[in-house]
């Protein structure tokens, strides 16, 4: 009786001090008329707002937990016309406001150059956790207008914030904003800004009326704020200088463009974030999350240039190189939907307007022209053949991005539209084959030429180029994988074949036209078109794609030449392995590259890491490990923010960044976690070592959220319908009342098991092998279980909780079970002789 007269005495006692506060266990609003401001707090006071209404609309503060992020200037909207710059604080009209059901309304503002006029409203309400501000702004006539202010946020430095995650998966890293009015543009409108110190984030979401279009500024601005402006228009915003995105000490980023006479709305939602919390990595033993989680979110990201354009080098030069394979891998270890949606719209423009007629893959996109072959520079799409030579592993890279991305996106009509791509890019460099050993030619012939043909564009690689064919057999094999899953096996079989046989020629030795150099113990680098043989010098991206990607199967092979490179690398104590060991020969390089060790004769770069992470873990755990560690702690000593280091230094060098020198991380999760998602389910293949037992952490793949825990021989991957546990790699996917579990994360085999309920299942295999499985269910249910892939029409015997039965596979090779589980259930398959 007491609690129902003392609360609404109280909400009174609160009214009669403060007649604009709202009750709720949280004060959301407070107004002051005398001032005229209005102060509204959401997510129990992590994030607040004071607007100042007296001259105008301005946003004066936003404190996120009781720090003020903004500068004096405060958030606004306006619009800049050829005569000058007009924003909502300083408006003119009878600014009124209101309330109603939550809603609070300013309006009666007005202001432009008095041809364009602008009436603007502004709404805001407390939505749980989000202040939710809408912006409806009216034109008075169509207009043509320099810049806009959708609005424009004025942060109080560039330290604020460390950077802001992109709702199309990229990064906007303030540091890169070193000058005045340095700008970056974006056609996106959300961001996720955070604080790397305190674990602070803002996430601003953007929608718009009608299908207008969003875009973003960065900058730098001349009172040494960082300002995020955005623009919404009627259709995409074009760039005003070439097709940069980032333009050094200006502003003006983005055309001129067109507004029509009506009305434009925006709804804008603000959003405290835990970033620690949101963005974890999980737990991580032996491993730094928290470096982990610095690197991706900002070298791994940096990659996208903006929507459509994902790649290295990254948006600060405006470069994107095609002949680089390893962007959908990114994207895998990144786990964000953003990116994987937009490397695949990345896919489909390069599908688009980066391949020939004749399906040769063009192998860069700039701002402008300069870097090309005379006459190949697109200005309307950025898309050309370097000026060092004809780079014929972007062949290469856009099918392997296109098949790795297929695992991600889960999309087989996305597939379906890159298969004549995808095979006329493979076809093109299957028909170079003139002397039919095998082996694939490059378009230049010797070094005479002083022409490249890899992404090591000013080495003189010619004619048949180890690099580019390890690479041509990755494609060749995941691309026939993609055809299985299309129904084309004559295709996947045709593919497979000419895999097959490029292995056998590049494991002959050199003497009879192979790349391995038994006397020197490694795989050279290439061949010219006299037989002379080149690069000799323990190139380490050669060595280690010829066995990360399987054409090198032979342990002793593997073991001379990772042996080779270890004690190299740990005599001269680098953090990672250089490009060569040895110097080239002067008339196999650019003088650029001279004296040895400098730039690709000799130097480190970082961006192949992945492989030399991959083809260590199949060998010796514990050095793949060591250099992961190693590149974490150099990303805390500079953010890896180089093209490359200095051999003799180990400092960073280059103006230019290559967001690939963040895949040794990438390898991390794909080739030490296992992490290994296929289009149709989740799947892990771990090779861990002792140190890292106890991992956890969560990943989602197309919106389901996987709980996964990793210890050597326990393996563990859950979500709420279902967890399974196993010794071994494994696949696993629900659809339905259906688990399905892939030994090995293979297709050649698969055991299902379908309830009667919708009840979560829980799985063990404890072992699957050929000829002998078993498995238990601990989850109650009524279960039909089916186990594909065996032998046709062969028998086996199975046991259900020791309880045996004689039963015989179908002409499939499938054998099917039903059993009642009321307790933990084991059942055990064995083939008959």
């Amino acid at each position: 009786m007491l609690k129902k007269i003392f609360l609404p005495l109280l909400c009174l006692f609160l009214f009669i001090l403060h007649p604009g506060a709202a009750y709720n266990k949280h004060v959301t609003t407070r107004i002051s008329p005398a001032a005229k401001t209005v102060t509204i707090t959401a997510s129990g006071n992590q994030l607040s707002m004071v607007i100042d209404y007296s001259a105008g609309y301005v946003i004066k503060q936003l404190q996120i937990k009781g720090k003020n992020v903004l500068s004096p200037a405060g958030i606004y909207t306006g619009i800049a016309t050829k005569t000058g710059i007009f924003s909502s604080g300083k408006g003119s009209g009878n600014i009124k406001l209101s309330q109603n059901k939550g809603i609070i309304k300013l309006s009666g503002l007005t202001y432009g150059d008095g041809n364009l006029t602008v009436n603007e409203t502004w709404e805001f309400k407390v939505n749980g956790d989000k202040i939710s501000w809408t912006i409806t702004r009216d034109y008075n006539r169509d207009a043509e207008l320099e810049d806009m202010a959708f609005p424009k946020y004025n942060f109080s430095n560039l330290a604020v914030w460390k950077g802001g995650i992109l709702d199309n998966g990229g990064v906007v890293w303030c540091k890169y904003l070193k000058q005045v009015d340095d700008t970056y543009g974006v056609h996106t409108g959300g961001v996720t800004y955070w604080n790397a110190e305190w674990g602070n984030g803002l996430r601003i979401s953007t929608k718009t009326d009608n299908g207008d279009a969003v875009a973003s500024k960065f900058s730098h601005s001349s009172n040494n704020e960082f300002t995020s402006t955005q623009l919404v228009t009627n259709s995409v915003l074009q760039q005003r200088h070439d097709l940069s995105r980032f333009v050094s000490q200006k502003a003006d980023i983005f055309a001129p463009f067109k507004v029509k006479k009506g009305t434009v709305k925006v709804q804008v939602d603000l959003q405290y974030v835990d970033y620690f919390k949101e963005y974890s990595r999980g737990t991580l033993p032996g491993v730094d999350a928290a470096a982990v989680r610095e690197l991706m979110n900002t070298t791994g990201r940096y990659g996208v240039v903006d929507n459509n354009i994902i790649g290295g080098n990254g948006w600060l030069t405006n470069w994107k190189c095609l002949h680089e394979p390893f962007f959908a891998q990114i994207g895998m270890a990144l786990g964000d939907k953003n990116y994987t949606k937009n490397m695949s719209a990345t896919l489909n423009q390069e599908r688009d307007e980066a391949m020939l007629a004749d399906g040769r893959v063009l192998s860069r996109w700039h701002n402008e022209a300069g870097d090309e072959i005379p006459g190949t520079y697109n200005p309307k799409t950025g898309y050309y053949e370097a000026m060092w030579g004809y780079t014929v592993d972007s062949q290469t890279g856009y099918v392997i991005n296109a098949s790795e991305q297929f695992d991600l996106n889960g999309d087989v009509n996305w597939l379906h539209s890159h298969q004549a791509s995808c095979e006329k890019a493979l076809d093109w460099l299957i028909k170079r084959d003139a002397n039919h050993n095998g082996i694939f030619e490059m378009m230049n012939n010797n070094i005479a030429e002083k022409k490249a043909s890899d992404w090591l564009d000013i080495v003189w690689a010619s004619y048949e180029n180890a690099f580019v064919n390890a690479q041509m057999y990755e494609a060749l094999n995941l691309w026939a994988n993609c055809e299985r899953v299309l129904g084309n096996k004559e295709k996947a079989a045709y593919y497979t074949a000419i895999a097959a046989r490029l292995k056998t020629a590049f494991n002959k030795p050199v003497y009879e036209g192979g790349f391995w150099s038994p006397t020197k113990k490694q795989y050279v680098y290439w061949r010219d078109n006299d037989g002379s043989v080149h690069g000799d010098n323990l190139v380490t991206p050669v060595n280690f794609a010829a066995i990360a990607f399987g054409l090198c199967d032979d342990p002793q092979r593997r073991a001379l030449i990772l042996d080779q490179i270890e004690t190299r690398t740990a005599k001269e104590n680098l953090f990672h392995w250089p490009l060569c060991f040895d110097s080239f020969k002067k008339d196999e390089v650019s003088a650029g590259n001279w004296p040895f060790p400098k730039y690709e004769n000799g130097d480190i770069f970082p961006t192949w890491g992945y492989l030399g992470v991959r083809a260590y873990a199949g060998y010796n755990k514990g050095i793949a490990l060591k250099y992961i560690h190693k590149l974490l702690n150099q990303y805390k000593k500079d953010g890896l923010s180089s093209q490359r280091y200095s051999r003799v230094s180990q400092l960073g060098l280059g103006d230019d960044i290559l967001a690939g020198i963040s895949t040794g991380i990438t390898a991390l999760y794909r080739d030490i976690y296992g992490l290994r998602p296929k289009w149709n389910r989740m799947g892990i293949e771990p090779k861990l070592s002792a140190e890292l037992n106890g991992t956890k952490f969560s990943y989602t793949l197309r919106d389901t959220a996987y709980h996964i825990k990793l210890s050597i021989d326990k393996y563990m991957v859950s979500t709420s319908g279902f967890t399974v546990t196993g010794k071994q790699a494994f696949g696993v996917s629900k659809n339905g009342k259906t688990l399905s579990f892939y030994p090995g994360n293979q297709d050649s085999m698969q055991l299902s098991a379908k309830a009667a309920t919708s009840h979560s299942i829980n799985l063990h295999v404890d072992a699957w092998s050929v000829g002998s499985y078993s498995w238990s269910v601990s989850s109650a249910d009524d279960y039909q279980f089916t186990i594909k892939g065996l032998q046709p029409g062969a028998a086996y015997r199975v046991w259900i909780n020791n309880t045996p039965q004689n039963i015989k596979a179908n002409a499939n090779g499938d054998i099917m079970l039903k059993k009642r589980c009321t307790a933990v259930t084991t059942f055990k398959l064995r083939k008959v002789d």
